[in-house]
This record gives structure tokens, C-alpha cells and sequence, in this order.
């Protein structure tokens, strides 16, 4: 039986998911993983600090040290919920750390391992210390759910005809990093990994709820946030089948729907 070439892509995609896909350790949602945790950890570690090496860090220590105060918070409640799902060890290896960095772009990121980074531009966004919970929960969900070892796996498959990342280091270096930068949420794609993407970030924001609430943030104060958001893009975002993000209208509506559960783990 002959197969056409245009079906390769497809069907190479398919037969390496099943002989490579790991679970994603919160949400128990089957994921691709080409890449080792501890070759992930790495890459991230250089990556963070190529990045802080080309950024201006804040000097306001009021702001700086807002943003470590959420990030520890946070920190504690992932490792307490860890714990709590006997998957400690999911986190071996972390070395969390959190900047703030001196940029008017409304934006954060974490990194595999903990490395997170907060532009001094999302603060007037977040107007407070619950509005910046809202933002660094959903930012480290997305790192401790393995989105970032999923996106990178999904990018050496479809760009990098499934190379490692050993190989892809070092035959197309510059390359790589770029794919990287995607992977840990520093850029977008409009494509192959759009649509999960989007699926990331559903999973992010229900986790993100439920860190935040555990960190004694007040979760109700997200449908605030996204609000805000919204109002800060002025009706320019694009639709939603064309973000990495869902629309703004669905994304808190589906926040509102997870909210009671995220409740749950709000004691204040």
C-alpha cells in the first residue's frame, strides 16, 4: 500500500505520540514529551539567563520586591498541592527565582524550573498584589503542568523533522533557542501548535486559580483581571481561532465555571 508524502508529517506526528507521550502531572491529561526533564531544566536555566543578561531589571525595590513576595507565595502553594498528589517529585530539580524587568509590555513568563519574569509593564494592569497573583499563578501553572517540554517537543517534531535537542543544539543553534523562547511562553505561533496552545492556556488558568487561592489570594479577583486586560487591549486583540489565547469573553466565562472549585482552596 503506498501513502502519500503529504500524509507523512501526520502520521509520523501520530506514531512518536503514542511511543512518546507522558501525562501531565496535575491534570492527567496525556501530553508529547521528546525531551528529558533534566535536558529541559537546562535549556531553561541558559535561556533565563541569556534573557536577563539583554533586560534592564527594575531598581524600585518596592515593585521588586512585591513580585518576590507573590512569586514565593505561589511557590509554596505548588509545592504544598504537590505534595498533597504525592508528586513531589515532579518539582526536583527547580530553582525558582523571580524578576522584574524594566519593559512597558503587559507580559510575564515562567520558565521549567521555576525561573519566572514579570515586565514592569503588567503592574498598572494588575493594580494590586491579588490582580499580580492572578497572572504569576496562571504564568507558573503553565511551567509545572510540562507546557513548555510539550511546546518544545511539538517544535523539534514539526520544524526539526524530530531531531533531539542535543542535535538540534548543535546543528541549528540560533533556531533552537528561538523555539525555546516559544516553548517557555516568551513568544507565539500561529500554526501547528495553536490549538494547544490554547488548550495550555485553559489549563493554566484553572490551575493558576487554584495556586493563587491556596497562596491566600482572593481567585474571584481573576474574572477583575481579565477584565482589565480586555479594556487594556481596546478591542484589538484578534479573533479568537487566531490567538494562542482564548477571546476574552470565553476566557472569563470559563473562569467563572472553575471558579467553586478553585474556592475550595481559598481559606481566607
Amino acid at each position: 500500500m503506498r501513502v502519500s508524502m503529504r500524509y507523512f508529517p501526520g502520521l509520523l506526528l501520530f506514531f512518536l505520540s503514542v511511543l512518546t507521550c507522558s501525562t501531565v502531572p496535575v491534570t492527567e491529561r496525556t501530553q508529547l514529551n521528546l525531551v528529558s526533564d533534566a535536558s529541559m531544566l537546562s535549556m531553561s536555566f541558559r535561556q533565563y539567563e541569556e534573557f536577563l543578561d539583554n533586560h534592564k531589571l527594575s531598581q524600585d525595590d518596592d515593585k521588586v520586591q512585591l513580585v518576590r513576595r507573590v512569586g514565593r507565595r505561589i511557590k509554596q502553594s505548588v509545592e504544598k498541592y504537590f505534595a498533597g498528589q504525592d508528586l513531589s517529585g515532579e518539582l526536583e530539580g527547580y530553582q525558582w527565582e523571580f524578576n522584574l524587568v524594566e519593559d512597558d509590555q503587559v507580559n510575564a513568563f515562567a520558565m521549567p524550573g521555576g525561573k519566572v519574569v514579570v515586565y514592569t509593564g503588567l503592574l498598572p494592569v494588575a493594580e494590586n498584589e491579588t490582580g499580580l497573583a492572578v497572572v504569576m499563578g496562571h504564568e507558573i501553572a503553565h511551567a509545572v503542568a510540562k507546557h513548555g517540554n510539550e511546546r518544545m517537543s511539538q517544535g523539534l517534531l514539526t520544524q526539526m523533522a524530530g531531531m533531539t535537542l542535543d542535535a538540534a543544539l548543535q546543528n541549528q543553534p540560533d533556531t533552537t533557542r528561538q523555539l525555546a523562547m516559544q516553548a517557555f511562553g516568551a513568544g507565539a505561533t500561529i500554526g501547528f501548535l495553536l490549538p494547544y496552545s490554547r488548550l495550555h492556556e485553559s489549563e493554566a488558568d484553572r490551575l493558576g486559580l487554584i495556586f493563587m487561592a491556596m497562596a491566600d489570594y482572593d481567585p474571584r479577583e481573576a474574572v477583575d483581571f481579565w477584565k482589565r486586560m480586555a479594556e487594556k487591549k481596546g478591542g484589538n486583540a484578534p479573533p479568537e481561532f487566531l490567538s494562542t489565547h482564548p477571546a476574552d469573553d470565553a476566557r472569563i466565562e470559563n473562569i467563572k465555571q472553575l471558579m467553586p472549585d478553585a474556592l475550595k482552596y481559598y481559606k481566607n
